[in-house]
C-alpha cells in the first residue's frame, strides 16, 4: 500500500477542539449536536444542505461538537479563529440553554445512557467495542504541526511520545468518571487507550513499514481507513502533518495556546535536528508505557522516565528546563508568549487539580466543577 504525504508548509498549525454540550440549570450532557450544527449552518446561508461547516464539526456523540481552525502560521492565530468559532456557536447554545463544557471528562454523567451520532462508522466502532466504546464519553485537544519532508514524520512521532507525560500532565482534566473520583489526573487517557487502534503507537524504522502496517490493518479488517488509527501521536499524510492526541480537553484559551505552543516548537525543534543530519532519541517501549500511566495517574506530580537510560525527574522540573531550551525556537515562532502560559499552568494548576478543589470546596457537589468549568469557557 503506497501512502502519499501531503506537501505542507513546515512548522504551520491546526488546533482542533471538542466541546461538549450541556444544560445550562443541571450541567448534564445535552445530546443536542444536530439541532446546534443545524443552527449553526443556518448562520451560514451560502451552504448547500449537504455542506459541512468548515469550523464547527460532528462527533461520535450527539453531546458533543468539534470546533477546528484553519492552517495557521502562529498560535495566536489559531487561537483567533477558536475564539471567533467559539461566539459563532454561542449565538446558537445560549438561546437554546445550553453551555458550552470542556475537559478530559464529564463528571457525573453515566457514559453508557449517552447516544451516538447516527453515522455508519460510528455504528460499526460501538458494535465492535461493545461496553469499552460505549464509555467514550471522552473530549481531548489535538494539535497539528506541518511537516516539509515526509521523512520526518516517524521520527517525531516518535519524539513527541517522549513527551507524553509533558502534555498529559498538563491537560489532565479527567479525575471524576460517572460521578466517582477515580484517583486518576486523567481517566480519558487510560480510557481511550482501549479502543483497538487507540493509545502509544508503533515504532517503524520507514515509512515503509508504515505502509505495511495499514496495509495489514485493512486487509484484516481492523480500520477500513487510515484515519480509523486513533493513536496518540500520529502521522495525517492527507494534510501533510504530525498530530498530538494526547491532551485532555481543556476550558481556556490560554491553556489551549501553551499546548500548541509547546507542541510546534518541540516539533520545530525536532525537524531542524533532521535537517542537520541528527537524530531523535527513542526511548524503550515499556518506558513509554510506563510514563504514560505515571502522568494519568500522578499528573503534575509525576516522576517520569527521561531517557533509555532509565534516568527519572519531576515532570515539571523537566518542562522547566524543557522551556529554556525552547525559548530560541519560540521566538522564531512568534509564540513566546503562548509557550511561557506553559509555566502559568504549571505554577497555577492543570484542570485535575482546580476541579478536586471546586468538588472539595461545594461538599462533593460535581455540578459546581461543571458550573466553574463552563464560567472559564465563558472567558475563552
Amino acid at each position: 500500500m503506497q501512502i502519499d504525504f501531503a506537501p505542507s508548509r513546515q512548522s504551520t498549525l491546526g488546533v482542533e477542539w471538542e466541546v461538549a454540550l450541556v444544560d445550562s440549570e443541571t450541567g448534564d450532557l445535552r445530546s443536542v449536536a444536530n439541532e446546534v450544527l443545524a443552527g449553526v449552518h443556518a448562520l451560514h446561508g451560502g451552504l448547500d444542505a449537504d455542506d459541512e461547516h468548515p469550523h464547527v464539526k460532528q462527533e461520535l456523540l450527539l453531546n458533543t461538537v468539534e470546533i477546528v481552525t484553519d492552517v495557521c502560521t502562529t498560535v495566536a492565530q489559531a487561537k483567533a479563529e477558536l475564539h471567533r468559532n467559539l461566539v459563532e456557536l454561542r449565538k446558537v447554545t445560549d438561546p437554546m440553554g445550553v453551555d458550552l463544557y470542556c475537559a478530559g471528562s464529564h463528571p457525573f454523567a453515566p457514559p453508557k445512557l449517552q447516544p451516538v451520532t447516527d453515522k455508519e462508522r460510528y455504528a460499526r466502532l460501538i458494535d465492535r467495542t461493545q461496553w469499552w466504546g460505549q464509555q467514550m464519553v471522552i473530549y481531548g485537544v489535538h494539535v497539528h504541526v506541518g511537516l516539509d519532508r515526509r521523512e520526518k514524520a516517524l521520527p517525531i512521532v516518535d519524539g513527541l511520545i517522549n513527551f507524553q507525560p509533558h502534555f498529559q500532565a498538563l491537560s489532565a482534566s479527567s479525575p471524576f468518571w460517572g460521578g466517582e473520583d477515580t484517583g486518576y489526573a486523567s481517566q480519558r487517557a487510560l480510557m481511550f487507550q482501549q479502543l483497538p487502534t487507540a493509545g502509544l503507537p508503533y515504532q517503524f524504522d520507514t515509512w515503509a513499514g508504515f505502509e505495511g502496517y495499514v496495509a495489514d490493518m485493512v486487509h484484516t479488517g481492523v480500520i477500513d481507513d487510515i484515519t480509523e488509527i486513533r493513536w496518540d501521536v500520529r502521522p495525517v499524510p492527507r494534510f501533510g502533518t504530525v498530530e498530538m492526541r494526547i491532551a485532555d480537553g481543556l476550558s481556556s484559551l490560554q491553556d489551549i495556546g501553551a499546548i500548541a505552543a509547546l507542541t510546534q516548537c518541540l516539533v520545530d525543534d525536532m525537524s531542524t535536528t533532521l535537517d542537520n543530519g541528527g537524530t531523535i532519541p527513542v526511548m524503550p517501549p515499556w518506558y513509554r508505557v510506563e510514563n504514560k500511566w505515571r502522568a494519568a495517574r500522578y499528573g503534575m506530580e509525576a516522576i517520569i522516565i527521561l531517557n533509555a537510560a532509565g534516568d527519572e525527574m519531576l515532570v515539571t522540573e523537566h518542562l522547566e528546563r524543557e522551556l529554556e531550551r525552547l525559548e530560541p525556537v519560540a521566538r522564531k515562532l512568534g509564540c513566546v508568549a503562548e509557550l511561557a502560559d506553559v509555566e502559568r499552568i504549571i505554577r497555577g494548576g492543570a484542570g485535575y487539580q482546580w476541579q478536586r478543589a471546586i468538588a472539595r470546596d461545594n461538599g462533593g457537589d460535581l455540578r459546581a466543577v461543571v458550573k466553574d468549568n463552563v464560567k472559564r469557557m465563558r472567558l475563552a
